[in-house]
């Protein structure tokens, strides 16, 4: 009886040890089609979730599929990144082992795509600076108006507008000086954004978006997709 135990148990390490090794194959091989049909700029990290992964190879279709992407990746300017979760990839097995992969149909993708507080500085221009604040964002910046240059500081709101990022400020004030309020109202204007965030992979669609630790974060989804290059 302990030597039918000694076997059973050897065997089912051995089925793990089988089933971890398959996954690491899938994984590069989901990695580039997903670069290919998806129009990637490169090939991401993947990590096909569940266990066992041999029922889902067989069956050919991946329960989730979890993807980083770098900004180099998306095709995205630096300080964008991504990581999506992918449910229900559709890859028949066969033609994963033939390479010939047609097409990769996706039951429903969603994730967030981060665009860094240093990317939209940028966007403002000179020496701006953004970070969290509560539900919203603060924003430093020196403007100049009528010849004279305002240090100011001021709190935003940030929403969506189609595929717009928009931050609005409703609150300025100057930072540590003596500015005239109805130039602060005046320059308040100069300190409101709005970024055009390019296309996103997969046929992703902007959905929510809210203030996060390292920028604002923009929720992103899609539905029945079919990515073919």
């Amino acid at each position: 009886m302990k030597a039918l135990l000694v076997v059973v148990l050897l065997l089912l390490g051995l089925a793990v040890l089988a089933d971890r090794v398959a996954v690491g194959i899938a994984e590069d091989r989901v990695g580039s089609e997903l670069a290919t049909k998806g129009g990637l700029q490169g090939t991401p990290e993947v990590d096909i979730a569940g266990f066992p992964f041999l029922t889902q190879a067989i069956g050919g279709r991946y329960d989730e599929v979890r993807i980083s992407l770098t900004a180099d990746e998306l095709g995205q300017p630096a300080g964008t990144e991504a990581d999506v979760v992918l449910h229900g990839v559709h890859v028949p097995l066969s033609s994963v082992l033939s390479g010939s992969v047609s097409e990769v149909p996706v039951d429903r993708i969603d994730g967030t795509a981060t665009l860094s507080y240093a990317l939209l500085s940028a966007q403002l221009g000179g020496d701006a600076t953004l970070r969290p604040e509560g539900d919203g964002v603060r924003i430093t910046k020196t403007v100049e108006l009528l010849g004279q240059t305002f240090p100011l500081t001021a709190t935003g709101t940030v929403a969506l507008d189609g595929n717009e990022l928009v931050i609005d400020v409703d609150r300025a004030s100057g930072a540590g000086v003596d500015v005239p309020e109805f130039l602060v109202t005046r320059v308040s204007d100069l300190l409101d954004l709005r970024y055009a965030v390019p296309p996103l992979p997969f046929g992703l669609q902007l959905t929510d978006v809210q203030p996060g630790e390292d920028g604002v974060d923009v929720r992103v989804a899609a539905q029945d997709t079919v990515l073919s290059g």
